[in-house]
């Protein structure tokens, strides 16, 4: 039985796909459930898996095409049978091509990499979870070619080490050569870019900065660290207690819980907060809904499931959509003091930052304590200074005396 392969049926939020890359080629078996093909939206990757067993009959869409939502990829033959295996010669190549490492490639890469008789181990791969593609093939034909080594004689001195390569990102270059490599931005980048962009161009944002004294959250940690994991089988980490503590600023500063539309100011009664979180595609932020009926044991284990399906591209597009504030956590890869930018048409976005030992004065005397900046950025447009700034003094208190997040005072 034939069967259209098509793409996701798309939220009213996305207007269009790429197809990003088929893991099969025409010809080629595929089972129940595997997966077939990607597509890239501006917010997640979509993948297209097997309905039954059968055979890939043809690709329609190939790799970078722009696709709607529920069209047709390519055709799809249950119960089919594969092409016969090539030749014997065919079959060298391809063996030297896929490598004894099973090294992936996409279908294009791997069909140049045949023509050429490239073997992938020599290839410097730059896509996905190590995935060689069609570029990394164009790349590795115009590199030059080193010439075959000649014996040496006996008495000869040992050879010189190789220039040390300098990494950029997953692109390795050769210390002192001038390469550039012209990588187009992925769907996922260039969104986050036109975002970013748009919200400095549209809003009044200012940024306001305090700072909070995090020795007793971490003496807090410490004490109940085992008893926590072992009562929830999770750790209890700072952004818990940064959740729990905007979700009562908000309820007190409703403005900085609202957004903007047009010249609408909508004020939510709901705290729906968004995380941050990095992932090699760019900047996602998954939302952790009515956070003010979540205990931190929830929103821990919430925001580590976030971080985990976000890495491997699991994310659904509803879990990323809405939100009335948004927590960034710089301080994770070392930051000690940004500008975070609005996540429109939210109102505000708070940055954490590297929680770092400094002197400060407590009671006329010096003291060492664990310190961190915090940051709001907000839209002046729907909120005052004043409010911005009694905002994040508020968190303070809170994360300064704990008891306060259980008592409600």
């Amino acid at each position: 039985m034939t069967i259209e392969i098509k793409t996701p049926t798309f939220p009213e939020s996305v207007a269009d796909g790429t197809v990003a890359t088929w893991y099969k080629k025409p010809g080629e078996a595929i089972s129940r459930d595997e997966l077939i093909v990607d597509i890239e939206t501006d917010k997640v990757v979509l993948e297209v898996v097997a309905s039954g067993d059968g055979v890939l009959k043809e690709i329609i869409k190939g790799e970078g095409e722009i696709v709607l939502s529920a069209e047709v990829l390519g055709i799809f033959e249950e119960g089919g049978v594969a092409v016969a295996a090539p030749a014997a010669t065919e079959a060298k190549v391809e063996s030297a091509v896929e490598s004894t490492e099973d090294i992936i490639m996409s279908p294009a890469a791997r069909k140049l990499a045949e023509e050429n008789g490239i073997s992938a181990s020599d290839v410097v791969a730059t896509g996905k979870d190590g995935r060689v593609t069609k570029e990394d093939i164009l790349n590795h034909l115009k590199a030059p070619k080193a010439e075959a080594p000649v014996a040496a004689p006996a008495n000869a001195p040992a050879p010189v080490a190789n220039k040390p390569a300098a990494n950029v990102g997953a692109i390795n270059f050769d210390a002192g050569d001038r390469i550039e490599k012209r990588v187009p931005m992925t769907r996922l980048r260039a969104t986050i870019a036109k975002r970013l962009v748009s919200a400095q161009q549209n809003a009044a944002m200012l940024t306001t900065y305090n700072e909070v004294n995090m020795k007793p959250i971490m003496e807090l940690r410490k004490k109940y660290q085992d008893r926590f994991v072992k009562a929830h089988g999770v750790k209890l980490g700072f952004m818990s207690f940064f959740v729990k503590a905007a979700t009562e600023a908000l309820k007190k500063f409703p403005a900085v819980n609202a957004s903007i539309d047009g010249n609408d100011m909508i004020y939510h009664g709901y705290q729906d907060i968004g995380v941050a979180v990095s992932t090699e595609r760019g900047l996602v932020v998954p939302i952790l809904r009515d956070t003010d009926d979540m205990g931190l044991a929830e929103v821990e284990s919430t925001i580590g499931d976030f971080g985990v399906r976000a890495r491997d591209g699991k994310l659904g597009i509803d879990e990323m959509q809405g939100g009335t504030f948004t927590i960034s956590n710089g301080g994770t890869f070392g930051s000690l003091l940004s500008t975070p930018i609005l996540n429109p048409p939210q109102t505000a976005i708070m940055g954490m930052h590297k929680i770092q030992d400094r002197p400060m004065a407590v009671d006329g005397e010096v003291v060492i304590l664990p310190m961190m900046y915090l940051a709001l950025s907000y839209d002046h447009r729907m909120i005052d200074g004043k409010e911005a700034v009694q905002f994040l003094v508020a968190i303070k208190d809170l994360l300064e005396d704990p008891a306060r997040l259980l008592l409600d005072i």
